[in-house]
Protein backbone atom coordinates (compact mmCIF):
# COMPACT_ATOMS: atom_id res chain seq x y z
CA UNK A 1 0.00 0.00 0.00
CA UNK A 2 1.35 3.41 -0.99
CA UNK A 3 0.09 6.74 0.24
CA UNK A 4 0.99 10.37 -0.47
CA UNK A 5 1.92 12.85 2.24
CA UNK A 6 2.07 16.59 1.59
CA UNK A 7 3.91 19.47 3.23
CA UNK A 8 2.94 23.07 2.45
CA UNK A 9 5.47 25.88 2.78
CA UNK A 10 5.60 29.55 1.78
CA UNK A 11 8.21 31.96 0.49
CA UNK A 12 8.31 35.44 -0.99
CA UNK A 13 10.59 36.21 -3.92
CA UNK A 14 11.07 38.69 -6.74
CA UNK A 15 11.90 37.90 -10.33
CA UNK A 16 11.84 39.21 -13.86
CA UNK A 17 10.81 37.13 -16.83
CA UNK A 18 13.31 37.94 -19.55
CA UNK A 19 15.09 36.20 -22.40
CA UNK A 20 18.51 37.78 -22.99
CA UNK A 21 18.55 36.54 -26.58
CA UNK A 22 15.49 38.66 -27.42
CA UNK A 23 15.05 42.39 -27.94
CA UNK A 24 13.43 44.52 -25.25
CA UNK A 25 10.40 44.82 -27.51
CA UNK A 26 10.02 41.05 -27.91
CA UNK A 27 10.47 40.50 -24.16
CA UNK A 28 7.81 43.11 -23.42
CA UNK A 29 5.43 41.59 -25.96
CA UNK A 30 5.82 38.04 -24.61
CA UNK A 31 6.16 38.65 -20.86
CA UNK A 32 4.21 41.93 -20.42
CA UNK A 33 4.30 43.33 -16.88
CA UNK A 34 6.37 40.33 -15.77
CA UNK A 35 9.26 41.78 -17.79
CA UNK A 36 9.45 44.90 -15.58
CA UNK A 37 13.18 45.84 -15.49
CA UNK A 38 12.76 46.62 -11.77
CA UNK A 39 11.39 43.11 -11.09
CA UNK A 40 8.16 42.11 -9.35
CA UNK A 41 7.34 39.71 -6.54
CA UNK A 42 5.12 36.83 -5.57
CA UNK A 43 3.99 35.13 -2.39
CA UNK A 44 4.70 31.57 -3.47
CA UNK A 45 2.96 28.57 -1.93
CA UNK A 46 4.87 25.32 -2.24
CA UNK A 47 3.45 21.85 -1.73
CA UNK A 48 5.90 18.96 -1.57
CA UNK A 49 4.40 15.50 -2.00
CA UNK A 50 6.05 12.20 -1.14
CA UNK A 51 4.47 8.88 -2.06
CA UNK A 52 5.63 5.70 -0.43
CA UNK A 53 4.79 2.79 1.81
CA UNK A 54 3.74 3.27 5.41
CA UNK A 55 6.50 2.14 7.76
CA UNK A 56 4.91 -0.46 10.05
CA UNK A 57 7.07 0.63 13.01
CA UNK A 58 6.34 4.37 12.88
CA UNK A 59 3.09 4.55 10.95
CA UNK A 60 4.76 7.24 8.80
CA UNK A 61 5.49 7.34 5.12
CA UNK A 62 8.13 9.97 5.95
CA UNK A 63 8.68 12.04 9.07
CA UNK A 64 6.93 15.38 8.42
CA UNK A 65 9.32 17.25 10.73
CA UNK A 66 12.26 15.88 8.76
CA UNK A 67 10.54 16.90 5.50
CA UNK A 68 9.77 20.39 6.83
CA UNK A 69 13.37 20.88 7.98
CA UNK A 70 14.64 19.73 4.58
CA UNK A 71 12.36 22.10 2.66
CA UNK A 72 13.30 24.97 4.98
CA UNK A 73 17.03 24.34 4.56
CA UNK A 74 17.14 23.55 0.84
CA UNK A 75 14.37 25.78 -0.55
CA UNK A 76 12.98 28.42 1.80
CA UNK A 77 16.36 29.67 3.03
CA UNK A 78 17.58 29.70 -0.58
CA UNK A 79 14.64 31.61 -2.12
CA UNK A 80 12.74 33.52 0.58
CA UNK A 81 13.05 37.30 0.24
CA UNK A 82 15.47 36.92 -2.65
CA UNK A 83 15.60 38.24 -6.16
CA UNK A 84 15.67 34.95 -8.05
CA UNK A 85 17.43 36.47 -11.08
CA UNK A 86 20.20 38.10 -9.07
CA UNK A 87 20.55 36.15 -5.82
CA UNK A 88 20.46 32.52 -6.96
CA UNK A 89 22.86 30.54 -9.12
CA UNK A 90 20.17 28.37 -10.69
CA UNK A 91 18.42 31.33 -12.33
CA UNK A 92 21.41 33.36 -13.51
CA UNK A 93 20.97 31.89 -17.00
CA UNK A 94 17.50 30.30 -16.67
CA UNK A 95 14.30 32.31 -16.88
CA UNK A 96 12.69 32.03 -13.41
CA UNK A 97 9.20 31.11 -14.57
CA UNK A 98 6.99 29.14 -12.20
CA UNK A 99 7.72 26.09 -14.36
CA UNK A 100 11.50 26.48 -14.04
CA UNK A 101 11.30 27.25 -10.31
CA UNK A 102 9.27 24.09 -9.68
CA UNK A 103 11.78 21.99 -11.64
CA UNK A 104 14.70 23.52 -9.71
CA UNK A 105 12.96 22.83 -6.39
CA UNK A 106 12.26 19.23 -7.41
CA UNK A 107 15.92 18.66 -8.30
CA UNK A 108 17.17 20.19 -5.04
CA UNK A 109 14.87 17.93 -3.03
CA UNK A 110 15.43 14.84 -5.18
CA UNK A 111 19.14 15.00 -4.29
CA UNK A 112 18.23 14.67 -0.60
CA UNK A 113 15.27 12.25 -0.64
CA UNK A 114 15.58 8.55 -1.36
CA UNK A 115 14.27 7.35 -4.69
CA UNK A 116 12.15 4.91 -2.65
CA UNK A 117 9.72 7.85 -2.59
CA UNK A 118 7.94 9.40 -5.54
CA UNK A 119 8.44 13.16 -5.31
CA UNK A 120 6.06 15.81 -6.58
CA UNK A 121 6.18 19.59 -6.34
CA UNK A 122 3.26 21.97 -6.75
CA UNK A 123 4.14 25.67 -6.85
CA UNK A 124 1.50 28.39 -6.63
CA UNK A 125 2.70 31.68 -8.07
CA UNK A 126 -0.70 33.23 -7.46
CA UNK A 127 -3.92 31.87 -6.03
CA UNK A 128 -5.04 30.92 -9.54
CA UNK A 129 -1.74 30.16 -11.31
CA UNK A 130 0.21 27.08 -10.31
CA UNK A 131 2.39 24.36 -11.79
CA UNK A 132 3.10 20.75 -10.87
CA UNK A 133 6.26 18.78 -11.51
CA UNK A 134 6.77 15.11 -10.76
CA UNK A 135 10.16 14.46 -12.32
Amino acid sequence: MRITICRKEHFNAAHRLHNNAWSDEQNAAVFGKCNNPNYHGHNYELIVKLTGAIDPDTGYVYDMKKLSDLVQREIIERYDHKNLNLDTEEFRDVNPTAENIAVAIWHKLREKISTDYELGVTLYETERNFVEYNG
